[in-house]
C-alpha cells in the first residue's frame, strides 16, 4: 500500500486520557472510537485533515502508552513504531501528570528527533497548573495548552502550525540550482510493465511539474524516440533525466556536453540523506560472495520480471562483483526483521511514496551502526560506470 506523503502528527498518552476525543474535536468528525473504558484504541488509526498554514496532514491516534498484558505490550510497540512516521508528536496528559510514562515517551521523542507539544486534557475537570507546564517546557515541549471539551480547537491548530517543522510541509525544487527559466529539460521515460496502466510513475510526474515550476521547458519521450529527437533538434537540452534502468543506453546516446542524471538520484538529493548515499555507494566495489544486501522500497507492489528492486538490482550486483550475494527486500515502512548489522549494504529506492522524515528515520539505524547506504539510481550508475557523470549536476558550481 502506498504511504501518504502529507505531514504526519501522532497523538500519544495514557489510556483514557482523551486522545481519540481530541482528534474527533480537531477534525470535527467521529473518526476515532471513544469510550470511558480504558484501552478502546488498539491499532493506530489515521485521519486526513486540512490544517491552516500547513495544508493537508495526517493525524494518527495511538493506543495508551500504559497498556498492560501481553497484548498491551504489542499495542505499545505498534504505537512507538509510529514515531518513525511522524513529524510532530502531541502528548495528551490529564490531572497534571508527569510520571514514568510521560518521561519515557519524551525520551522516545528525543531519540527519534520528533518535536512534541503537550495538551492538558479534561481541564474542565482539573485545571492545569503552571508548575506542570514549566516542567514540560523544560523537557523540550514546543507548546503547552489546556483543553476543555469542545473548546480551544483553533488554539490547538495554531499551536500545531507553530510546532511542526516547515520541512514537513514545504516543498523544495527537485532541480534547484541546476536549471534556470527557459532551459530545456529532456525526460527519458520508459514505459514497461512496471509503469502504472495509463499513467506515469510518480517521480516522472513530480519532475515534469518541477520543470514547469522553474519556468523551464519539458521534452518528454520514451527511449525508443531518443535517437530521432537528438538527430532533429536544433538545440540540445540543458540536462537529460532518465529512468535508472536505462542509464547505460542514455549515457551512450546523450551527448557528453549535456548533463545526465536519473529520477531516483533527483529524489535522493531532494529528500534522502544524500551525503550518506555518496559515502556508501563505493561499498559496491568491495562486496564479496555471500554478503547480504537489504533493498528498501517505499511502497508495496506486485513484482514482475522487470522489477528494478527485486529482480534487476540483485542481478546487476551479482554480475558486477562476479559472485552470488544474499538479499532481503522490505517494502513500505514494514519492520526489518534481521539485525541491521547483518547487512553489508543497504540500497534505498527514491522514496517517492514516503515523507522525508520517514525516509531519514528508515535509514538512520543503519547509518548509526556504520552500515553503508546508497540509492537505487546511484548504485545503478556506479555499476554501469557512469556514476561521475550522473552526479555531476549536483556538484557545486
Amino acid at each position: 500500500m502506498a504511504r501518504d506523503k502529507k505531514p504526519h502528527i501522532g497523538f500519544f498518552g495514557k489510556r483514557n486520557n482523551g486522545k481519540s476525543t481530541l482528534i474527533n474535536a480537531i477534525t470535527g468528525q467521529d473518526i476515532a472510537i471513544t469510550s470511558p473504558v480504558a484501552g478502546t484504541t488498539t491499532d493506530p488509526v489515521k485521519k486526513s485533515i486540512e490544517i491552516k498554514g500547513v495544508g493537508p496532514a495526517i493525524l494518527i491516534d495511538t493506543a495508551g502508552i500504559d497498556d498492560s498484558g501481553e497484548l498491551g505490550e504489542k499495542r505499545i510497540a505498534k504505537s512507538l513504531r509510529v514515531l518513525d512516521q511522524i513529524d510532530l508528536a502531541i502528548l495528551i496528559i490529564i490531572n497534571n501528570s508527569f510520571d514514568q510514562w510521560e518521561h519515557q515517551l519524551i525520551e522516545h521523542f528525543r531519540q527519534k528527533d520528533v518535536p512534541f507539544m503537550v495538551i492538558h486534557g479534561k481541564s474542565d475537570l482539573q485545571t492545569a497548573t503552571e508548575s506542570v507546564k514549566q516542567q514540560y517546557q523544560l523537557a523540550g515541549a514546543k507548546a503547552f495548552l489546556a483543553y476543555r471539551m469542545g473548546e480551544q480547537v483553533d488554539d490547538i491548530t495554531r499551536a500545531i502550525q507553530s510546532a511542526i517543522p516547515p520541512t514537513a510541509y514545504t516543498n523544495t525544487s527537485l532541480l534547484a540550482g541546476i536549471i534556470e527559466p527557459g532551459d530545456q529539460v529532456l525526460l527519458i521515460t520508459p514505459v514497461d510493465t512496471e509503469a502504472p496502466e495509463g499513467r506515469m510513475i510518480l517521480p516522472q510526474v513530480q519532475t515534469i511539474r518541477d520543470v514547469l515550476d522553474n519556468h523551464a521547458i519539458n521534452i518528454v519521450l520514451k527511449e525508443s524516440e531518443l535517437a530521432l529527437y537528438l538527430s532533429t533538434t536544433s538545440q540540445l537540452p540543458k540536462i537529460a533525466i532518465t529512468d535508472s534502468q536505462i542509464f547505460e543506453k542514455a549515457n551512450r546516446m546523450v551527448p557528453k556536453e549535456v548533463m545526465l542524471t536519473g529520477f531516483s538520484i533527483l529524489l535522493a538529493r531532494h529528500k534522502g540523506n544524500f551525503e550518506a548515499y555518496r559515502a556508501g555507494t563505493p561499498r559496491l566495489g568491495t562486496l564479496k560472495k555471500g554478503d547480504r544486501i537489504l533493498i528498501l522500497e517505499s511502497c508495496t507492489h506486485h513484482s514482475t520480471c522487470e522489477d528494478i528492486g527485486r529482480v534487476k538490482l540483485p542481478r546487476w550486483i551479482q554480475k558486477y562483483i562476479h559472485a552470488p550475494v544474499e538479499w532481503d527486500v522490505v517494502a513500505g515502512l514494514d519492520h526489518i526483521s534481521r539485525p541491521i548489522t547483518d547487512y553489508a549494504l543497504i540500497i534505498q529506492c527514491g522514496g517517492c511514496m514516503i515523507t522525508r522524515k520517514q525516509l531519514h528515520n528508515r535509514l538512520q539505524p543503519a547509518i548509526d551502526a556504520g552500515i553503508p547506504v546508497t540509492n537505487y539510481g546511484m548504485a545503478i550508475a556506479w555499476m554501469h560506470g557512469i556514476y561521475e557523470r550522473a552526479m555531476q549536476p549536483f556538484e557545486k558550481r
